[in-house]
C-alpha cells in the first residue's frame, strides 16, 4: 500500500491547492502531483550525477506540456497526437525557468531537466499559474542542490480588487494580469500586461502576490521536511586554479578597468580591446599549456571584466559607453521607409535597431487558436525576428527560438490594448532586429508603435518601452539603477527590468532577477526611473509622427462593416453558400459574416471602393423588407401558363400573374414578349397574409388605356 505525503495550501477565497509526492514517477529525483479543483499537473525533476567536463554554465531545461486528453479533446491535425510545443507552452516554460535558474549554486553545472505536464483540467483554473509551484515542489522534495523554494502566482485586478490565481472567466474582466515569481524573501520574476496602470499600482500588485507566495513557499518547506530531503546531494564543484585566478586578476584588471572607464561607445571596438588583453595574457603559455589552462583563463577573465564594469559604475557612476546611469542612448526614427507594406518604421536607439512592418488583413487572416484549453481567434499579431547578423555573428539562421517567441509576446502584450476593440482589420506587426546591443524587445515596441501609426491604425495612444538594469554587489548598500541597458550590462548585471507604457501608465512589464531577489524599495526606484526614460523615448516617437495617419495607404485593403438582424444571415449565405459566393464572384469583394450578440456582423473588404459599394448594395437588397407599392427591377426566373415568377429582390420571388402583365387580355405570357432571364420593372401590389407570397404587377406601371 502506497502512502503518499500530501500538503494542502488554502487560498483566501477558500479554494485549495494540494501537493502530493511519493505516489507517481518515483524513479525521478523528485516528483509532485499538484491539484487545484480538477486541474492536475505532474512535475518531475531529474539531474545528472556529474557535470559534463568543461561546462561553465547551468544546463537547465524546463518543459511544460498540456495533454489534450486533460480536458477530453482530440488534438487537431492528421496524426491526432500532441506535436511540438505551442507558443503558450513555450511561454510557460520561460516563466518557470526564469524563476528557478538563479537559485542553483554558481558552481553547480550538472544537467537538470524539469518537466511539468497537465494531465487534467476543467477549464476553470488556469494551469500556467500553477506550473512554477509544481516545479519548485518537485525540486524541494529532491536532493538536487538548489536554494529554493519559490512559487509563482497570477495576480489580477478585477473591479479594483486584487485576485490571486483568478479563473479563466474572472480574468476576462481584469485590467491587470501579472505573473509573479518569488522566494519567501524576495521577488525573482515578474511578467504581465495591464491597462495603463501607475507604478504604485504595479508595486502594490507585486506585494499582494508575494504575500500569497510566502504561504506556498512555507508549505513546500514543510513538505520537504516530511519527505526528508532537506539535505542536498554532494557534487563535484568546478575545478579551479586559485594561483592562476590571482595571476589573471593582477595582470588584467588594471587594463580592463581602463577600457571600462574609457567610455568607448562602439560595442565591437570594446570587445576587441577586452579580447586583446586576455590574448596578451595567454601569449605567455604554450599551446599544450593552453589546452588545460585556456578555459580557466577565459572563465577568470570573464570575472575580471564583470568586476571592472561593476566597480566603474558603482564607484564613478560611469558606464561602458560613457553614459550616466539615467542617460538614454541617441535615438533616431523614420516612418514609411518601405513602399510595399501597409505601414513601416525604423527605430534606432544606440546600437539597437528594429525595422517593423504592419500588414492589414480581413477576418479571414485571423490566427486560429487551438490549444488544449484555449480556442478562439486572434486579430492582432506581433512577430519578432532576431537574425544572427544583428549582432555580427557569422552563423546560419534557424527556426524561431524560445527567446524570439518570448520577446515577441512581451511586445504584443505592450501594444495589444491600444488597438480599438471594434477595429475591423486583422493587424500583423513584424519586427526584424537589424542591430542589437540591449533591449531589442523594447525597440520592437517603439518601432511597432511608429509602424502602426504610419499604417493609419487608430491606436488609442502611442507606446514606448525601456529596459532597466541594476548593479548591486552582495554585502554592499551601494547600488546603481541603469536606464536603457547595453547587452553587456544585461549579461554582467543583476537585473533586466523591461517596462512599456503610454503617457497615462504602464501597459506591460517583464523582470528577471539574476541574484537572490531584490527589496521593493529598489524595484520602486527602478520603476520611477523607467517612467522618466519612457517619457523621453515617447517624445522622440511623437516628433517623428505625432498621430496616426488619417488615411490608409492606397494599396491597403478597405473594409466596411454593417450589421443586420440575425434572421437574415441565412438569406445572405444562401443554400450551401450559393448567395454569398455569388456576390463575391460578381463584385470581387470578400464578404464574411458572423453572429454576435443576436445580430449579424458583416465585413466587406476589397481593393477598391466600387467593389465594396456593389457588395453593400446587394446585401442591403437582401435584407430589405419588401414594401407594397414599391417598384423593383427584377429578373424573370421561370415562365408558367398562368404567369411568370420574378426575383424582385435577392432571394425573394413574386408571381406576376398573366392578368397583371398588361391591360389587354393575354392567352400566354409569351404574347407580352417576356422570357426567362429578362429584367423587367414590377410593382409589389400585395402580400398574402397567410402564405407570405408576393403578388407583382407590370400593368400597374403602364398607363391604363381609355375605355372605348
Amino acid at each position: 500500500m502506497i502512502n503518499p505525503i500530501v500538503k494542502t495550501i488554502e487560498l483566501e477565497d477558500g479554494r485549495t491547492i494540494t501537493l502530493e509526492t511519493g505516489k507517481l514517477a518515483k524513479q525521478a529525483d523528485g516528483s509532485v502531483m499538484l491539484r487545484m479543483g480538477n486541474t492536475m499537473l505532474l512535475a518531475t525533476v531529474c539531474a545528472a550525477k556529474d557535470a559534463v567536463p568543461g561546462t561553465d554554465f547551468m544546463p537547465l531545461q524546463v518543459e511544460y506540456r498540456e495533454k489534450y486528453s486533460a480536458c477530453g479533446r482530440y488534438p487537431g491535425g492528421f496524426t491526432k497526437r500532441e506535436g511540438r510545443a505551442s507558443d503558450y507552452e513555450i511561454l510557460t516554460c520561460r516563466l518557470v525557468d526564469r524563476a528557478l535558474r538563479p537559485l542553483f549554486p554558481d558552481d553547480y553545472h550538472a544537467e537538470v531537466y524539469v518537466n511539468v505536464i497537465l494531465f487534467s483540467a476543467d477549464g476553470v483554473d488556469i494551469p500556467d499559474a500553477l506550473a512554477g509551484l509544481a516545479a519548485s515542489a518537485a525540486l524541494s522534495v529532491s536532493d538536487i542542490p538548489w536554494n529554493g523554494p519559490i512559487s509563482e502566482v497570477r495576480v489580477a485586478r478585477i473591479n479594483g480588487e486584487y485576485v490571486i490565481n483568478p479563473t479563466f472567466k474572472q480574468l476576462e474582466k481584469a485590467d491587470m494580469d501579472l505573473m509573479v515569481g518569488a522566494t519567501y524573501d524576495n521577488i525573482m520574476m515578474v511578467e504581465g500586461e495591464m491597462d495603463e496602470v501607475s507604478e504604485a499600482e504595479l508595486i502594490e500588485a507585486m506585494k499582494v502576490a508575494h504575500r500569497a507566495i510566502k504561504i506556498q513557499c512555507k508549505a513546500q518547506m514543510e513538505l520537504a521536511k516530511e519527505v526528508g530531503k532537506t539535505v542536498k546531494r554532494e557534487y563535484q564543484p568546478e575545478v579551479n586554479d586559485e594561483d592562476l585566478r590571482k595571476a589573471v586578476h593582477n595582470a588584467c584588471y588594471p587594463k580592463t578597468y581602463a577600457i571600462a572607464q574609457s567610455g568607448n561607445k562602439d560595442k565591437h571596438e570594446r570587445e576587441d580591446a577586452f579580447n586583446d588583453i586576455v590574448n596578451e595574457f595567454k601569449a605567455q603559455y604554450t599551446e599544450d599549456e593552453l589546452a588545460d589552462k585556456g578555459p580557466l583563463i577565459d572563465r577568470y577573465y570573464a570575472d575580471v571584466e564583470k568586476e571592472a564594469m561593476r566597480r566603474c559604475i558603482l564607484d564613478e557612476g560611469k558606464r561602458l559607453d560613457g553614459r550616466k546611469t539615467t542617460e538614454i542612448r541617441p535615438i533616431w526614427c523614420e516612418v514609411n521607409p518601405l513602399p510595399g507594406p501597409h505601414g513601416s518604421a525604423i527605430f534606432t536607439r544606440g546600437e539597437t535597431q528594429s525595422l517593423s512592418t504592419v500588414t492589414l488583413g480581413t477576418k479571414l487572416d485571423e490566427k486560429i487558436l487551438d490549444g488544449a484549453l484555449t480556442q478562439g481567434r486572434q486579430r492582432f499579431l506581433l512577430h519578432y525576428n532576431f537574425p544572427p547578423f544583428c549582432t555580427g555573428e557569422a552563423k546560419a539562421q534557424r527556426g524561431t527560438g524560445r527567446r524570439e517567441i518570448g520577446h515577441g509576446h512581451l511586445a504584443w502584450r505592450a501594444l495589444k490594448r491600444m488597438i480599438p476593440q471594434d477595429y475591423p482589420y486583422t493587424v500583423r506587426v513584424v519586427s526584424d532586429i537589424l542591430e542589437s546591443n540591449g533591449s531589442s524587445s523594447m525597440a520592437t515596441v517603439c518601432a511597432g508603435t511608429l509602424a502602426l501609426m504610419d499604417a493609419g491604425v487608430p491606436i488609442r495612444r502611442p507606446v514606448s518601452g525601456i529596459a532597466m538594469g541594476l548593479i548591486k554587489n552582495p554585502g554592499e548598500d551601494k547600488f546603481a539603477v541603469l536606464s536603457d541597458i547595453l547587452g553587456d550590462e544585461d549579461h554582467l548585471g543583476d537585473m533586466d527590468f523591461k517596462v512599456t507604457g503610454t503617457k497615462n501608465g504602464i501597459t506591460a512589464t517583464q523582470m528577471d532577477i539574476k541574484v537572490d531577489g531584490l527589496p521593493f524599495d529598489i524595484l520602486e526606484k527602478a520603476l520611477n526611473q523607467a517612467k522618466e526614460g519612457r517619457q523621453h523615448i515617447l517624445g522622440k516617437i511623437l516628433e517623428t509622427i505625432p498621430e496616426p495617419r488619417a488615411e490608409l495607404k492606397p494599396h491597403a485593403p478597405r473594409i466596411e462593416v454593417m450589421t443586420i438582424p440575425k434572421e437574415f444571415i441565412g438569406a445572405i449565405i444562401g443554400p450551401g453558400g450559393k448567395i454569398i459566393q455569388g456576390m463575391q464572384e460578381k463584385t470581387g469583394a470578400v464578404i464574411t459574416i458572423e453572429e454576435t450578440d443576436n445580430i449579424g456582423r458583416i465585413e466587406i473588404s476589397g481593393t477598391n471602393k466600387q467593389c465594396i459599394d456593389d457588395a453593400t448594395d446587394m446585401i442591403k437588397a437582401i435584407v430589405a423588407i419588401p414594401e407594397v407599392g414599391e417598384v423593383y427591377k427584377g429578373k424573370v426566373r421561370s415562365i408558367m401558363p398562368y404567369g411568370a415568377f420574378v426575383e424582385f429582390l435577392p432571394g425573394k420571388d413574386g408571381l406576376l400573374h398573366i392578368s397583371e402583365i398588361a391591360w389587354k387580355r393575354l392567352e400566354t405570357v409569351e404574347e407580352a414578349g417576356i422570357k426567362e432571364g429578362d429584367e423587367i420593372e414590377v410593382k409589389l401590389i400585395a402580400v398574402d397574409q397567410k402564405t407570405g407570397k408576393f403578388k407583382l404587377s407590370r400593368k400597374a406601371l403602364q398607363p391604363k388605356p381609355p375605355i372605348e
